[in-house]
C-alpha cells in the first residue's frame, strides 16, 4: 500500500486527488493539509511514502516544507512530488535542489497522476515530461551551475555514460535499450552513481549532470 500525504491549500484540488487516489487498491491518502507547516508536521506524524506538495501555500511554502521533510533523518523513505504550473520554473529549480522527485501540473490527467505516484514510490523520478527537461535546462543556464565542480572521477566510464542518459531524462528501461544492457543493470548503475556522488535520488542526479557540464541545455527532449 502506497501511503500518501496531500498538501495543497485548494480544497477542491485535494478532494479530487483524494477521491482518485483512494479509489486505487494499492494507494491510500493518510492525511491532507493546506499549509507548509502542517505538511511537515503530518509527514513526521504519518511517515508517508509519497507527498504531493503544492509549491505555493501559506504558513510555510511547499519549498521550505520539502527541504524540511527531505532533510529529516526520520523520513528516509519519503518522496516528494511538487504540484505546480508552467509559470513557476524558478521555484521548481529550487525544489530539485531540495530533493523533490518530480513535478506534476495541477491539471494533469488522472492516469498520469496515478502513474507518477507509482513511479516515485518505486524509487524512480518524474524526469521524462517536457516540463521537467525544460526546467533543468533553465537551471543550468540561469544559475551558471555548469561552473560548479562535480567529482566525476569517482565514477567509472560506464557510469558516466549512464549519468549522461539520466541527465537527458531517460528512465532505466530506456537507458538499458541505449546501452544494450538489462534494466536491472541500468538500475544498479544508477544506484551506484547516487552512492558515489552522495545524492539522495535520481532528480538530483539530473542536476549534477547539468552542473558538471556532462549534459548541456538543449540536449534533452
Amino acid at each position: 500500500m502506497i501511503r500518501i500525504l496531500l498538501a495543497d491549500d485548494q480544497n477542491l484540488i485535494r478532494a479530487g486527488f483524494r477521491a482518485l487516489l483512494d479509489a486505487e487498491a494499492d494507494m491510500k491518502v493518510v492525511a491532507e493539509c493546506g499549509t507548509g507547516r502542517d505538511a511537515v508536521r503530518l509527514a513526521r506524524q504519518w511517515q508517508p511514502d509519497v507527498v504531493l506538495m503544492d509549491i505555493r501555500m501559506p504558513d510555510g511554502d511547499g519549498l521550505e516544507a520539502t527541504r524540511q521533510i527531505l532533510s529529516d533523518p526520520a523520513l528516509p523513505g519519503t518522496r516528494v512530488v511538487m504540484l505546480t504550473t508552467f509559470e513557476l520554473d524558478e521555484y521548481i529549480a529550487e525544489a530539485v535542489r531540495a530533493g523533490a522527485a518530480g513535478f506534476l501540473v495541477k491539471d494533469t490527467e488522472p492516469a498520469e497522476l496515478l502513474r507518477a505516484v507509482r513511479i516515485v514510490h518505486d524509487g524512480d523520478a518524474l524526469l521524462s515530461p517536457s516540463v521537467t527537461r525544460r526546467i533543468m535546462a533553465q537551471l543550468a543556464r540561469h544559475s551558471r551551475a555548469a561552473e560548479r565542480p562535480v567529482a566525476l572521477d569517482r565514477i567509472t566510464d560506464r557510469e558516466r555514460e549512464v549519468l549522461q542518459l539520466v541527465g537527458e531524462g531517460l528512465n532505466n528501461a530506456e537507458i538499458a535499450g541505449r546501452l544494450f544492457i538489462t534494466p536491472l543493470t541500468a538500475k544498479t548503475h544508477v544506484s551506484r552513481i547516487m552512492a558515489k556522488l552522495m545524492v539522495r535520488d535520481r532528480a538530483q542526479l539530473v542536476v549534477l549532470a547539468y552542473e558538471s557540464g556532462l549534459v548541456r541545455p538543449g540536449w534533452a527532449g
